[in-house]
């Protein structure tokens, strides 16, 4: 299988270009790619340029081919709304939810979230956040990036996200995916998915109030990891392009 990489700037039309310092050490140490290998490189802006690797001493650069118009977004623009989730539980939503085609990942404190980050904390994991979506696309074949959204209250989401047509998680009460009427085409949904305790009462009680439907994924309790991604596969069978 041939590479895939992200490449951090605009991606010019042909010509070669020099790997930043990063992308060549991966290629170099970590794949142990070498002078003259074929590579698919990506911008986030839509379409892949094959090219092939030309290394001189320490400097790797790209010698570029045509424009692949190359699209793998799905039709469907879901938005992921994670209340935060300990551990390494949120690289892997992240992660997975970027395989499954969402079209960003907004996260978002709750009552219940074990995870607590402000300030420099915050700011950080938000940045390796992102980084596993770009690897996310790196090997599911994306040539787009998912939105990353720095983390933000639920009250405040809420207020900003009012003309959003929104599903929130609800184990008791809600209703299943295959009785709602799907979005109109190119409308986004965002999927609201709560924390390890689950959406406080009054958390709830404020989402319907903002106009979420309340949505039910069986008669299983599913774990935060699970739910929103089990959530986006279905949506994607339902409506998207599974």
């Amino acid at each position: 299988m041939i590479s895939r990489f992200f490449f951090p700037e605009a991606l010019p039309a042909g010509g070669e270009v020099r790997l930043p310092e990063a992308l060549a050490h991966h290629a170099a140490r970590v794949l142990r790619l070498q002078d003259g290998d074929a590579v698919v490189l990506f911008d986030g802006r839509g379409g892949e340029v094959p090219a092939r690797l030309a290394v001189s001493g320490r400097q790797w650069s790209a010698r570029l081919e045509a424009v692949r118009v190359v699209e793998r977004e799905s039709p469907l623009a879901v938005v992921l709304v994670q209340a935060l989730a300990s551990g390494d539980k949120m690289d892997w939503i992240v992660q997975k939810a970027t395989e499954l085609g969402a079209a960003g990942v907004v996260p978002v404190t709750a009552a219940r979230s074990v995870l607590r980050l402000a300030g420099e904390r915050a700011e950080k994991r938000l940045a390796h956040w992102r980084q596993v979506a770009v690897a996310a696309c790196e090997q599911c074949g994306r040539n787009r990036l998912p939105d990353v959204e720095p983390i933000v209250a639920l009250d405040d989401y809420l207020a900003a996200a009012r003309t959003v047509r929104k599903l929130v998680l609800a184990p008791e009460g809600g209703r299943p995916l295959r009785e709602l009427a799907p979005p109109r085409t190119g409308e986004p949904l965002h999927l609201l998915i709560g924390p390890e305790g689950g959406w406080s009462d009054a958390e709830l009680a404020a989402c319907l109030r903002a106009g979420a439907e309340p949505l039910g994924l069986g008669p299983r309790v599913l774990r935060t990891e699970t739910a929103g991604l089990a959530a986006l596969a279905a949506l994607q069978a339902l409506w998207g392009d599974f």
